[in-house]
């Protein structure tokens, strides 16, 4: 556990540097000059905005060597200071702790979603391969795989929103609110998840150990509860940290989207308007999810599986 953990340290440094490194260049080789649009966007474009870029260029520091303020914006980090928004004037830690909350909620609903549907598909489909069930899962799961997140997402408020208008387009508050987007990444997540649990299921039920408890005649939920589901879980479980990759490619779109208020959300705008604190504290912090998330699979991957236990 001790080396897993000083591993899981030395890797969250190595994202936080590469990250902070890349967005750190492409922030500042990005076509125009980043005083002039930060002065644009903070006093407006009028006669006085070279005056206005070159006191926002001593501001920031933008006239130093960009070494110098890469080390300076490493000390900060290690300080927990990542300075404060441009646009807004924030902290940028106070601005990611609400945007990151509400992505959070976001993934926690989409992922709840996407498991009450595609492990449950899934199961009854390994249980029967070539079935009905199986042939539709399979198209469903081709269909929404295929359909990327934005299309999904308008699709789903044409539908629901503006033809049956059951479910309010955007906005942020209420469950009714969060359901189209929690919708959108969740279908595609299930998607995934029910192919996955199908084949886990399919190759345990040609194992001998489950063989042989049907052939005692133990009830099918007991073999399939008692004997199916922990082996099974095991691939499903590995997959989560690429369901996790999907969740936050598509956090950042179907936040845009919904004009939902989260990181991905706020991502976008702090690009767009050259917040270069945001940018980098955003990617910064999902960088180090990417971590966290793997971290968590392995632990999860390590109790369902007794091999990995021994390999430890």
């Amino acid at each position: 556990m001790r080396n897993f953990l000083v591993a899981r340290l030395l890797q969250a440094g190595l994202v936080a540097t590469v990250v902070g490194a890349l967005c750190f260049v492409l922030m500042r080789v990005l076509p125009g000059d980043a005083a002039m649009r930060i002065a644009a966007g903070r006093y407006g474009p009028d006669a006085r905005i070279a005056e206005a870029a070159e006191k926002m260029r001593l501001e920031l520091g933008l006239d130093r060597p960009l070494t110098a303020q890469f080390l300076e914006w490493i000390g900060d980090v290690l300080r927990l200071d990542l300075g404060h928004s441009l646009v807004t004037g924030s902290p940028v830690v106070h601005e990611l702790k609400v945007q990151l909350g509400a992505s959070m909620w976001l993934a926690a609903s989409a992922l709840a979603l996407s498991l009450l549907v595609g492990p449950v598909i899934g199961l009854f489909s390994g249980l029967k391969p070539g079935g009905a069930i199986d042939r539709l899962a399979l198209a469903g799961a081709v269909i929404f795989r295929a359909i990327p997140p934005f299309v999904l997402g308008l699709i789903l408020m044409l539908v629901f929103s503006k033809q049956l208008g059951w479910l309010p387009p955007a906005g942020f508050g209420s469950p009714r609110e969060m359901l189209l987007p929690a919708l959108t990444l969740a279908l595609g997540l299930a998607a995934m998840s029910s192919r996955i649990t199908r084949n886990s299921v399919a190759a345990v039920a040609k194992a001998p150990y489950f063989a042989f408890a049907r052939y005692k005649g133990l009830p099918e939920a007991v073999v399939v509860g008692r004997h199916g589901l922990r082996n099974a879980a095991i691939p499903v479980v590995s997959y989560l940290g690429l369901q996790a990759v999907y969740l936050v490619e598509g956090v950042v779109v179907v936040e845009s989207l919904f004009a939902y208020p989260g990181i991905g959300h706020a991502l976008v705008h702090a690009v767009v308007e050259r917040d270069i604190p945001m940018v980098q504290g955003t990617a910064l912090v999902m960088g180090l999810m990417f971590v966290v998330i793997a971290a968590i699979v392995d632990l999860l991957t390590h109790w369902l599986d007794p091999r990995v236990r021994r390999m430890a």
